[in-house]
């Protein structure tokens, strides 16, 4: 039977933006199913409190999105008995280990050249689009665990902001959650408490400066505009929702249903 977390969000000390997907409003008055559906950033700095509290959730399933560079970065992921891990890499928006290096140690000017005059936010679009297109057998292999048995879940990447988000975001697009309250809980990645925090390698108080803090922050934003570049890639290329998820994941409408029996309401 599925545990029900507190009504209360909780204080996790090593793992950032937690939180449960329950309660979203679907077109047709049914909702989002509290205890079923979570998500975060990694679980590689989760305390012994944290995991105990991870532990209480029940889960089945723990979906992990990060790739091998994101990995050796931040390390495994804690492991809670009983629960099955499956990794399935998606492509990081930041594009890898190299680039993540130059924004820990590269200079100012070279910051400038990479994120620069929109360039930030245009490879945080290209990557979303991307991921929308090239990534069917990854999301579709979400949804048929989720369909058959794979709940309760929790979905995470590194920050729980952009792969996580865009793979809760096509999960509750199969639930046939309104569009504004998926779009409203991916937005919820930009409060304070939940954002994930990069630390520049240089000592020199530039490595804070306003100019740098500005260059990095499409890195770190969850923007209606990336979400909604995702959308569109799915009406570009499929012409709809149902198409993708039929055509594109290979949800079958009987799939579709038994996703729907087990996440909501």
């Amino acid at each position: 039977m599925t545990q029900q977390i507190p009504s209360t969000e909780p204080e996790l000390a090593g793992v950032r933006n937690f939180r449960d997907v329950g309660g979203l409003p679907t077109v047709d008055g049914r909702r989002v199913r509290p205890g079923v559906l979570f998500r975060s950033g990694h679980l590689a700095h989760a305390t012994a409190e944290d995991a105990a509290f991870l532990s209480s959730l029940g889960l089945h399933t723990i979906f992990d999105f990060r790739n091998a560079a994101d990995q050796k970065l931040e390390g495994p992921d804690v492991e809670l008995p009983g629960v099955r891990n499956v990794n399935l890499p998606l492509s990081d928006p930041a594009d890898g280990a190299e680039f993540w290096k130059m924004v820990r140690d590269g200079e100012i000017e070279q910051l400038r050249v990479l994120l620069g005059d929109g360039r930030a936010a245009g490879r945080m679009i290209a990557s979303y689009r991307a991921i929308i297109r090239q990534r069917t057998a990854e999301h579709a292999r979400v949804l048929h665990a989720l369909a058959d048995d794979s709940v309760p879940a929790l979905m995470h990447c590194a920050a729980g902001k952009d792969r996580a988000g865009l793979s809760v975001a096509v999960t509750l697009l199969a639930l046939d959650v309104e569009r504004d309250a998926i779009l409203a809980d991916y937005l919820e990645s930009n409060a304070k408490h939940r954002r994930y925090r990069v630390r520049r390698s240089s000592g020199e108080g530039s490595a804070h400066s306003p100019e740098v803090i500005e260059l990095l922050s499409p890195l770190f934003d969850a923007r209606a505009e990336y979400l909604a570049a995702a959308f569109e890639t799915i009406e570009e290329t499929w012409g709809g929702v149902d198409a993708y998820l039929e055509q594109g994941l290979g949800l079958t409408p009987e799939t579709r249903e038994r996703l729907r029996e087990r996440l909501l309401d």
